[in-house]
């Protein structure tokens, strides 16, 4: 099992700030994004992670890269020099040198993938209370399908994928196809998929099929997703994780907070500054 990161974009929602720093680095407390996906990989078994990144974003690699000064600096400080030290993972970086969409950024993981499964992440997507990645393992190792992460959502659905399913004879539920951002009365279930995904090798064929076809322009993966659904070979993962969603800057705000209220050093402090601060409001 390998690992795909998807961080090309521009991050645009947070401009000015993402002119110069990576939206995937802006700090989650006191670790970024990007971080909190590797460390769920690597907690779920993976060991090989391909960056997808872009010319803009070169703090990425150096996000991944050894900094001996810094190391020699706290080597009286064990504990804040484990903070600093990189995950056991070996890490690639690719640049997509188009923006054309997330269809197009998948394929420039084909080589890296080889033969092998990939789970593919966006780190506008957090998940806590569980290792999702390790929920999409489980049900790919039993049914050997690709698979979804789902939830179900209970309002609006006008801004996700929403799944049309089917029941499967092994208890699994099937995918037959992803309607983006269907209007309202059009979904075919309440049922969205977001964040995490795993792919079997066969995604990337129809991925090259569906870019040929598409032309300019931005491309996703969902068509490709929907002919490996036809043929019975995706599956929906309905997570037990906790999706927490930075994608735009109240999203990224309440992440921010939940986050800061459960840890482990600052967490009760913050909570009492904030009880106060609320009687302020």
């Amino acid at each position: 099992m390998k690992g795909v990161i998807v961080a090309a974009g521009y991050g645009s929602r947070f401009l000015p700030v993402t002119r110069v720093v990576p939206k995937e680095l802006l700090p989650i407390v006191d670790r970024p994004a990007l971080d909190w996906i590797v460390q769920e990989m690597v907690d779920a078994g993976v060991r090989d992670i391909l960056v997808i990144s872009s010319r803009r974003k070169r703090a990425i690699e150096d996000w991944f890269d050894r900094d001996p000064e810094l190391e020699a600096a706290l080597a009286h400080k064990p504990a804040m020099l484990e903070r600093i030290a990189p995950p056991d993972v070996r890490v690639q970086v690719v640049r997509q040198q188009e923006m054309r969409g997330t269809g197009h950024a998948l394929l420039l993981a084909r080589t890296f993938a080889g033969e092998d499964p990939v789970v593919v992440a966006f780190p506008d997507d957090l998940f806590t209370g569980g290792n999702c990645t390790a929920e999409l393992v489980a049900l790919h190792e039993r049914t050997g399908c690709s698979v979804l992460a789902a939830a179900e959502i209970d309002g609006d659905v006008s801004r996700y994928g929403v799944l049309e399913t089917v029941e499967r004879a092994d208890g699994a539920l099937g995918v037959r196809r992803i309607v983006e951002k269907p209007a309202p009365g059009e979904e075919p279930s309440r049922l969205v998929s977001y964040g995490r995904y795993l792919y079997t090798p066969a995604i990337f064929a129809e991925l090259a099929r569906g870019l040929e076809a598409h032309g300019e322009g931005e491309f996703f993966p969902a068509d490709a997703i929907g002919a490996l659904g036809e043929r019975g070979e995706v599956v929906a993962a309905v997570v037990k994780s906790v999706r927490r969603d930075t994608g735009q800057p109240l999203d990224y705000l309440q992440t921010v907070v939940d986050l800061a209220l459960e840890h482990p050093e600052v967490g009760a402090p913050f909570a009492a500054w904030l009880r106060e601060r609320a009687r302020d409001l």
